[in-house]
């Protein structure tokens, strides 16, 4: 029989594609997907029970309270599920490797192109549960951290990725304010899977950034996708972040990932490249196929 590699987060926008890539870029492996109706990560006798049942040989945690706005609203909730869950899976994996996804939000944004030996200084909530949650996990020698920042993909109940909120309010008939000012790295789903089955597989753990190689402001994102998505047309204002009210957002979380790059068979793409390769081969827009 195989081993069985669980990830959990199953349902959502990341974790769906590492159970739907996992027959490609897992093949060894019986890929056990967890969804919050199946288990309450939180509730850590059911997560123990579920450990002796499954009996798994290393852990890819995707789930997370990962909205910046849930965040701050619920602190108390975004402790239990980003912190307490992710340190008790962690020790439930003690002898087996374990993959924490985390996020770029534990810098500040002031410098970018952010390699994994700067100093975080996360600025929001959200930031600070998933910079305390990688100091529990990277206790472990044989655990591994993954920074991402902003995730482009579909998701089952179409409300995960920032694609699928800029397209909720095209069709409700709003606009939304794109900052020219606010940058990131954008790196669709399938491509992040790919590269954590890749790593998973490496024997190397520690601490990696994963993004795309265009630095890109949100203004230019959206931009970007208009030829996808022509129903966004009209309703992108270009706005500042200057003017922000809400939780602090940093300006500039582009990643720096060569030590991940490194050790992956593929180049990780930029934004703009992928949309321009997807589109003249008829591709899958954020899935990695086995041609990429």
């Amino acid at each position: 029989m195989k081993p069985c590699a669980i990830v959990t987060g199953a349902a959502g926008l990341i974790g769906q594609y590492f159970i739907k890539n996992a027959s490609r870029w897992a093949p060894d492996w019986d890929v056990h997907g967890l969804t919050r109706a199946e288990l309450d990560l939180t509730d850590h006798a059911a997560v123990e029970r579920a450990w002796r049942r499954l009996k798994p040989r290393v852990v890819i945690h995707c789930a997370a309270l990962s909205r910046t706005k849930d965040c701050e609203q619920d602190p108390q909730r975004a402790r239990l599920i980003n912190v307490d869950a992710t340190a008790y899976l962690a020790h439930l994996s003690n002898e087996i490797p374990f993959f924490f996804l985390s996020s770029g939000e534990v810098f500040d944004g002031r410098a970018g192109w952010y390699k994994e030996t700067d100093e975080p200084t996360p600025i929001n909530y959200y930031g600070k549960t998933k910079l305390e949650a990688e100091q529990q996990v990277l206790h472990n020698p044989r655990h591994t951290v993954v920074r991402i920042v902003l995730t482009a993909g579909t998701s089952q109940n179409g409300d995960r990725s920032f694609v699928e909120d800029m397209c909720r309010a095209a069709t409700d008939g709003r606009s939304m304010t794109l900052y020219a000012d606010e940058y990131r790295c954008p790196l669709p789903a399938g491509a992040i899977a790919r590269a954590v089955w890749e790593l998973s597989g490496k024997n190397t753990p520690g601490l990696y950034h994963l993004g795309g190689r265009d630095r890109l402001s949100r203004w230019e994102i959206g931009q970007a996708l208009l030829p996808w998505y022509p129903e966004l047309e009209g309703h992108l204002i270009k706005g500042t972040a200057r003017g922000h009210s809400g939780a602090p957002r940093p300006a500039d979380l582009s990643l720096n990932c060569e030590k991940l790059q490194a050790l992956l068979s593929f180049r990780l793409p930029g934004f703009r490249g992928w949309l321009t390769d997807r589109m003249h081969r008829g591709a899958d827009l954020w899935d990695y196929d086995t041609q990429a």
